[in-house]
C-alpha cells in the first residue's frame, strides 16, 4: 500500500477516535519503530490521550486494509509520568516526531514544547532515574565479578554504559535516542570506544570488565553531586532534617523508581549529605530515627 492510501487510512481513524468520550489528544505516528522494522512490523501508532482512565482497552492491535496499526491509550497524566519518568524512551520519540491530529486546549502543544525546552525540573528528575540504574548496575558488576561470574558481570556492565551514555545525553541537554550507541559515536567518542573496548578488545572478558568498571567507578564519583541535585533541591527546602519516608513522598519525587537508600548513603559517605540521629516516638529511647540534611 502506498504512503497516499496509509494517510487516507490514517485519517479515517483518527475522526473516528477524536470523537470517543474523554479524549483530548491525539498523535499520529507512522512506522513508529523505524530503528526496528523487522521485529516490531507496526505500520501506523495512534496515540490516544483521555482526560480520565476509560473503559477501553489501553493496548489494541488491528489489522486495517493489509496495514497493522497500534492504539495506546493513556490519560494526560500517565502521560506526563511517562514524559516526567523517561520509562518508556520511546514516547518522547513519538510525540516529537508524530503528527498532532486533535489537541484539545492544547495539552499536546504543551507538553512538545516542554520536551523540546528539556526543562530544569524534568531533566533533574531524568538525570537521578539514570545515576540511580548507573550506580546499581555498576555495584553490581563489581560483585559479580569478585564471586567469578564473569558473564553476568558483562551483562550488568553493558546495562552500566548505556546509563552512562544516557547520563551524558542529558546533561548536554539531549534526549537518547532508541539507538544510543549511533547517538553517542557522533557525541561522545570517548564513551563509544569504552563500548567498544568492551565489545572487541583482544583481552580477556575479565580485564575488559575491570577496563570498564575503572571508568565507571570514576564517574559514579564525579557525576554523584550534580545527578543527584533533585535530592539537594529537597533537602534543602527546609531546615529540618527529613526521613526517609517524607523524601520519598515529596511531589518532586512522584513516579520516579529509584532506590532512595542507596543513593543517600553514597551522598553520606561522600560527605556531600549530613546523617542524623532523631528520637521518633519518646516511647522508643533505645530506637533513633536517620533523617537527612544538608551539611553546614
Amino acid at each position: 500500500m502506498g504512503d497516499n492510501r496509509l494517510e487516507l487510512m490514517k485519517k479515517h481513524v483518527s475522526s473516528m477516535l477524536q470523537f470517543e468520550e474523554g479524549v483530548i489528544g491525539l498523535v499520529s505516528v507512522s512506522h513508529p519503530y523505524p530503528f526496528h522494522p523487522q521485529i516490531d512490523g507496526l505500520d501506523l501508532l495512534l496515540l490516544v490521550i483521555t482526560s480520565s482512565a476509560c473503559s477501553r482497552p489501553s493496548i489494541e492491535h488491528l489489522r486495517m486494509e493489509g496495514q497493522r496499526v497500534m492504539i495506546r491509550r493513556t490519560t494526560c497524566v500517565g502521560l506526563e509520568q511517562w514524559v516526567s519518568n523517561g520509562s518508556d524512551g520511546r514516547i518522547i520519540e513519538w510525540l516529537l516526531r508524530g503528527d498532532v491530529v486533535f489537541d484539545k486546549e492544547s495539552f499536546l502543544e504543551q507538553i512538545k514544547a516542554r520536551i523540546s525546552q528539556f526543562p530544569d525540573e524534568l531533566m533533574k528528575r531524568k538525570l537521578l532515574v539514570e545515576y540511580e540504574a548507573f550506580l546499581k548496575s555498576c555495584l553490581q558488576a563489581k560483585q559479580n565479578l569478585s564471586d567469578g561470574f564473569q558473564f553476568d558481570a558483562h551483562n550488568d556492565i553493558i546495562k552500566t554504559l548505556n546509563h552512562y551514555a544516557h547520563m551524558e545525553l542529558l546533561e548536554a541537554g539531549l534526549h537518547p535516542e532508541p539507538s544510543v550507541w549511533r547517538q553517542m559515536r557522533r557525541f561522545h567518542p570517548g564513551i563509544y570506544k569504552l563500548y567498544e573496548e568492551l565489545t572487541t578488545s583482544p583481552e580477556t572478558l575479565e580485564q575488559r570488565i575491570q577496563l570498564v568498571l575503572l571508568a565507571c567507578e570514576f564517574s559514579i564519583m564525579s557525576k554523584m553531586r550534580s545527578c543527584s541535585s533533585l535530592i539537594f533541591h529537597i533537602l534543602e527546602s527546609r531546615e529540618e532534617p527529613w526521613s526517609i519516608m517524607e523524601l520519598a513522598s515529596h511531589p518532586s519525587m512522584n513516579g520516579l523508581h529509584v532506590d532512595l537508600t542507596l543513593i543517600l548513603q553514597k551522598l553520606v559517605q561522600r560527605g556531600y549529605v549530613r546523617e542524623v540521629a532523631v528520637m521518633a516516638d519518646p516511647r522508643e529511647s533505645d530506637a533513633l530515627e536517620l533523617r537527612y540534611k544538608l551539611p553546614r
